[in-house]
């Protein structure tokens, strides 16, 4: 791609058709990267999920290795949990 050095478009030269040819085409392909990398940037939804999805595996990943590393103190925390939750329970229905 031949560019003037001055920022000004090669106005008074003749240019060879098949090189403006190939500039067109070289700036649709970089038009057509940043408006793909726009709507990437843009969709919200999709970054959303993917962020929730990014969380859910760390927090797997640490779960795992804590039961691991002591597997009677994740089931005895898991225990008590269970029973607070059906002592609320069994208190609301009273």
């Amino acid at each position: 791609m031949s560019q003037p050095t001055s920022g000004q478009p090669d106005v008074g030269r003749p240019r060879d058709p098949d090189a403006v040819q190939a500039e067109i085409e070289a700036t649709r392909e970089q038009l057509g990267r940043t408006v793909d990398e726009l709507a990437v940037r843009l969709d919200v939804p999709a970054r959303v999920r993917e962020q929730v999805a990014e969380k859910a595996l760390v927090a797997r990943d640490v779960a795992v290795e804590t039961y691991r590393e002591s597997p009677p103190a994740v089931l005895g925390a898991a225990a008590l949990l269970a029973a607070v939750v059906g002592l609320v329970v069994w208190r609301k229905k009273r």
